[in-house]
């Protein structure tokens, strides 16, 4: 079998899992205890947080750790509703917030990840917030830094754009966002427009620097680059307490009373593993997925002529290195046909919380008709996945689309 689908999950490194045996059998101890062993716990967990900083270009002290991608970002969108609040309420309490009604407004984009739709229409539902989705642009997969920049109202308190889409793999303009965001000038009775990414399909694939893309906040999630399934959250500035980060579980005040629970060491040191690895590996893996990449692309091309489209090639957009979003034209080709017809490929198409028998919603979105959306798949390469591999998940599609076609 040859594993394409590591948009949606990787497997451990070796190394990542030798350090969580390692923190399993001599750092079980109790991170917050004095004596030797939460000792060796506590340190183990400062290496995590200082690898994870690194590999960001941020401060240790502005990370702070979760139990994944949807924790995170719940942390993250409820810390805009509350910093919201909070303004508005320092407003009415120094005599200046008269009319001061309006809910707070986040601006996001219409394909986001489900951790940040979800939560963003629960939002909505429950009065507690307006939401404007921006519409992805039909020509380059991306949103567009004016069409953000139009959503803004007095009261928006923060966008919130994935770095890069999950199933096209297109690379959104952060930086250029933020860039105009922070041009604005916001009066006393404007709130301060918070910038937050889920960075979950950029890391470990290209650099990625919290000080380049301008962001206050930025989701980790360690299971899309060969880590385990935990995650972690970046706050600008957190250390010294220049922007606020909520927390929504209290108990034994961990992670510096932003995230109570007893800390996941073993996990926690997979974490930081494999955060040090995408330090020093980044851009060879880069070049890497992108050749084969390429070759893949290439090799479906001569195998199939004008029969494929693929979804994510627009113009002046950039991609991911790993991912092809492809279709396959004709009647009865839908994608999870051919997936359920291929004896060597495993791959989806599209997101894993989606359903797999309707179009894409995020290909919808970017303007791809109907009948090509729904015979997509999304093949995604890893670090180490050959052109061998290529070639056998070629051939294999080529018998899956051939023997759906015969009478």
């Amino acid at each position: 079998m040859v594993y394409l689908d590591y948009n949606a999950t990787t497997p451990l490194e070796p190394e990542v899992l030798d350090a969580i045996h390692h923190a399993l059998a001599e750092a079980w101890g109790n991170p917050s205890s004095s004596y030797e062993e939460g000792q060796k716990a506590k340190t183990i967990i400062a290496q995590a947080r200082s690898h994870l900083a690194k590999m960001i270009g941020a401060n240790p002290s502005d990370i702070v750790f979760t139990s994944g991608g949807t924790e995170g970002n719940n942390m993250i969108l409820q810390t805009g509703l509350r910093y919201y609040e909070n303004w508005r309420k320092s407003l009415t309490e120094a005599g200046d917030g008269d009319n001061m009604n309006h809910l707070p407004h986040f601006i996001t984009s219409n394909m986001e990840h489900d951790s940040i739709k979800h939560v963003l229409e629960h939002f909505q539902e429950t009065g507690q917030a307006e939401v404007t989705f921006i519409p992805a642009s039909t020509k380059t997969g991306r949103v567009s830094v004016e069409s953000v920049v139009e959503a803004i109202k007095p009261n928006t308190c923060m966008i919130t754009i994935m770095s890069a889409n999950n199933e096209t793999g297109v690379i959104q303009p952060l930086d250029k966002i933020s860039a105009n965001v922070r041009l604005m000038k916001r009066g006393p009775r404007e709130s301060k427009i918070l910038m937050h990414t889920d960075a979950a399909q950029t890391l470990g694939k290209i650099p990625v620097d919290v000080f380049d893309l301008d962001v206050d906040y930025l989701t980790i999630v360690g299971h899309k680059f060969y880590g385990p399934r935990i995650g972690a959250v970046y706050v600008r500035d957190l250390g010294s307490g220049t922007l606020p980060l909520y927390p929504i579980f209290f108990g034994g005040g961990q992670e510096r009373n932003f995230r109570s629970g007893t800390e996941n060491t073993g996990m926690i040191a997979g974490l930081g593993k494999a955060a040090e690895i995408v330090c020093h590996n980044c851009r060879s893996h880069e070049i890497a997925m992108r050749n084969v990449r390429a070759y893949l692309e290439e090799k479906l091309k001569v195998t199939f002529g004008d029969s494929v489209v693929f979804n994510g090639k627009l113009e002046g957009s950039e991609r991911i290195p790993n991912t092809c979003n492809v279709s396959f034209l004709g009647e009865g080709l839908e994608g999870y046909k051919i997936l359920a017809k291929c004896q060597v490929l495993q791959a989806s198409i599209g997101a894993a919380c989606h359903a797999q028998n309707r179009p894409s919603p995020i290909l919808l979105a970017i303007g791809v008709p109907v009948h090509i959306a729904r015979n997509a798949l999304r093949l995604s390469v890893g670090r180490y996945t050959t052109m061998s591999d290529i070639d056998r998940v070629v051939a294999d599609l080529k018998q899956a689309v051939e023997h759906l076609q015969s009478p």
